[in-house]
């Protein structure tokens, strides 16, 4: 390569690497930067690649202040996206503490090495909650071929034993499953999917999967087990709750105002709300009815009531009776 086409991208890399808007570079830095590479450069020539790489489309500023310099003004991502995608890796259940550790240098890369240090003495990483599954990257590929490709998928899935010994053991079966999306719900990733010996929808974790592969059986029309001609998944996930599955319903719920926002934060803020008191209102929504929702209502104890339908309210006051005698 000429060394003036080597001499502009290695002043390139140098900003993107050391710049932002709070740590300039000068220019006797880059000229420095240079000499260690063996490349001789001018003030004068700096200046004009500087010209040059902001003439194809880098946005660099020259700067006064903190210090006189060139910053990289525009990256990919800022400090508070790059923070926000660390946070998610980070909280994440179904990424192993290998895999999260990577990704977050992969994603503190986009930063300057500045940033990228102030960062990493922020961000907190718990492996507590995490799995140790270090298939996952391989399992959510073949999860999306087979989505994308309409077929079936098998693999195993495994789940904790519960022994007197204090032992971990697992119990492993295998699962031949048409595949029609990924959902990442309450820190977990999940499969929708049907099992072909039931007429009904299924959630699944992918951190409790492996050994997956892709069958040329076709995956089953999603029509012939649920609601949908084709699968929604955002209209799915609003409905269930704690990704438990069921047929769903129209619920009418009695509740306290003091938990409309909570309400509203859940099902989003067109739902109706109609008063009934000066105390309450009602609201109606399309539910996944489940052990899920009967948990769900529960954890507001006196201020939800469900109103409709009656079996749902059956349920609720069946499992608030068998607690009450737990006790």
């Amino acid at each position: 390569m000429q060394t003036s086409k080597l001499k502009t991208l290695l002043i390139y890399k140098y900003l993107e690497d050391f710049s932002d808007i709070e740590h300039p570079v000068s220019t006797t830095e880059l000229i420095s930067m240079l000499n260690e590479k063996g490349i001789s450069a001018e003030r004068k020539s700096i200046y004009a690649d500087i010209k040059a790489l902001n003439e194809t489309g880098c946005n660099i500023l020259s700067v006064r202040s903190p210090r006189a310099g060139f910053s990289m003004a525009d990256r990919r991502f800022d400090l508070a996206e790059v923070r926000l995608l660390i946070d998610a890796v980070s909280s994440a259940g179904f990424i192993t503490p290998k895999k999260t550790a990577v990704l977050a240098e992969k994603l503190e890369s986009l930063l300057s090495l500045n940033q990228a240090k102030a960062l990493k003495s922020q961000v907190y990483c718990s492996g507590e909650n995490k799995c140790d599954n270090e298939e996952i990257y391989y399992i959510i590929n073949g999860l999306d071929e087979a989505i994308s490709a309409k077929k079936q998928v098998k693999f195993v899935y495994k789940r904790r034993n519960i022994d007197k010994e204090q032992k971990k053991s697992y119990t492993e079966k295998t699962f031949v499953v048409s595949p029609y999306a990924l959902i990442w719900k309450e820190d977990h990733y999940y499969l929708v999917c049907n099992n072909k010996k039931y007429d009904n929808l299924i959630n699944l974790r992918l951190d409790r999967m492996k050994k997956i592969e892709i069958l040329e059986d076709p995956q089953r029309p999603v029509s012939e087990v649920s609601e949908y001609d084709v699968f929604d998944s955002a209209d799915y996930s609003a409905k269930m709750f704690n990704m438990f599955s069921g047929e769903t319903d129209e619920v009418t719920l009695l509740c306290s105002l003091e938990i409309r926002e909570e309400i509203m934060d859940r099902f989003g803020t067109k739902i109706p709300l109609r008063a009934s008191d000066i105390e309450h209102f009602e609201t109606t929504i399309n539910a996944a009815v489940s052990d899920g929702l009967v948990s769900w209502i529960m954890q507001y104890g006196t201020d939800i009531k469900v109103l409709e339908p009656k079996y749902l309210a059956d349920m609720v006051a069946e499992k608030a009776k068998k607690i009450a005698e737990l006790y």
